[in-house]
């Protein structure tokens, strides 16, 4: 009944930037909590930004606050990471979630959906 779309992951060279885009749509929820996670192969999913609906709160990882700006366009229903300074250990699949909207963030993985993610490769 939701479904989540990223896009913008690409190649960027070190101190490089990106904005990675999600799109969300849906019959049930017509607003959500939204973050970005990211996940390297064979290891767990890592938090990495939250914004949420009421308010526009965010949330960030130590490793990306002062680098990664999180924003939302609630017209759009579109959730944006902008990344700068980006490094090498940056480089993962980076995933768009969602849940139902809450007074509480969360750098917990309980977001109730999420999208198939955007490649992002740091490297020289």
């Amino acid at each position: 009944q939701v479904q989540l779309v990223e896009s913008g992951g690409g190649l960027v060279q070190p101190g490089g930037s990106l904005r990675l885009s999600c799109t969300a749509s849906g019959r049930t929820f017509s607003s959500y909590d939204m973050g970005w996670f990211r996940q390297a192969p064979g290891k767990e999913r890592e938090f990495v930004a939250a914004i949420s609906w009421i308010a526009s709160r965010t949330l960030y990882a130590d490793s990306v606050k002062g680098r990664f700006t999180i924003s939302r366009d609630n017209t759009k229903n579109t959730l944006y990471l902008k990344m700068y300074s980006l490094k090498p250990e940056d480089t993962t699949v980076y995933f768009c979630e969602a849940r139902t909207p809450s007074a509480t963030m969360t750098m917990r993985d309980e977001y109730d959906y999420w999208g198939q993610g955007t490649q992002v490769t740091v490297s020289s």
